[in-house]
């Protein structure tokens, strides 16, 4: 079955080359949202098998957007892997306290990315 993946990045040239990967990689169908706002929307509408969340966003940033997701009754069981940056111990600490699914640290290797979220997400 083909999997539904939403990216939610500000960055357009890391969400266009991300939405790349997948599509080639795995054949994925793949949304992407460039705003917390925009993709908490299109996770209600769509229900995508997972979302792909960047962690540092203008205006809203990336754990508030996943508590977004978590406070709604339709999108709370949505698996969310963090894009981020920051590998800082104490910041991974923090991401592990917090349900997400992963964590997959920038900069990510594109030819890899897909598998690396198939493997979070257990898929074979």
């Amino acid at each position: 079955m083909t999997k539904h993946i939403l990216i939610i990045e500000d960055e357009p040239d890391i969400r266009e080359a991300t939405q790349l990967c997948l599509e080639v990689a795995k054949g994925w169908k793949v949304s992407t949202a460039c705003s917390s706002q925009e993709g908490v929307e299109k996770a209600v509408a769509e229900h995508p098998d997972a979302v792909l969340l960047d962690v540092m966003m203008p205006d809203v940033d990336g754990l508030a957007t996943f508590a977004q997701l978590q406070a709604h009754p339709s999108t709370q069981h949505i698996p969310v892997i963090l894009l981020t940056a920051k590998a800082q111990p104490d910041e991974q600490r923090r991401f592990a306290q917090l349900k997400v699914a992963g964590v997959i640290t920038k900069p990510y290797d594109p030819l890899t990315l897909a598998d690396q979220i198939a493997e979070v997400l257990e898929i074979r």
